[in-house]
């Protein structure tokens, strides 16, 4: 089980325990008419296409993508790219992200953070917590149109 970091603080990772499952998108085509959308997630790499997931933005209630090193960014990018083509779900973001880039992750569109117990015993919540972002910079403002929509 991992920790969840949200702008609340830490959680338990519960989506599994509550019947959600977590589907690779090479098998997400699969039999995708047996499965609730609610209870679905799509793990995509961080190096798909934009384009290769529009068919996916409201089949799925949640997308969650790797970040198999802090030095790569490319899973901020198809966040953002993401939330700019009308992904309106949850969106995760899992691996290798510390507490100084929590803030960019928010900004960019993720909703949270998945990390292993390992990182939230060495990068406790208050570091976290001390790296949540100015609201006003949040994907949801700027969509809702409060504040023009900035590069990031």
């Amino acid at each position: 089980m991992s920790v969840i970091v949200r702008d609340n603080g830490f959680e338990k990772d519960t989506w599994e325990l509550e019947g959600g499952i977590f589907i690779d998108l090479e098998k997400y085509g699969q039999d995708v008419m047996e499965r609730d959308p609610s209870k679905t997630a799509i793990d995509i790499p961080n190096d798909v296409t934009i384009e290769s997931l529009k068919g996916l933005f409201g089949s799925a209630s949640m997308i969650r993508i790797p970040f198999p090193s802090f030095a790569d960014g490319r899973g901020f990018s198809l966040a953002k790219q993401l939330r700019q083509h009308g992904y309106d779900g949850r969106l995760r973001a899992k691996g290798h992200i510390i507490a100084d880039q929590y803030g960019f992750a928010r900004v960019c569109g993720f909703d949270e953070v998945e990390i292993d117990f390992e990182m939230a015993g060495r990068q406790p919540e208050e570091q976290w917590m001390a790296r949540i972002p100015d609201q006003e910079l949040s994907y949801q403002k700027r969509l809702m149109g409060q504040r023009p929509l900035r590069n990031v």
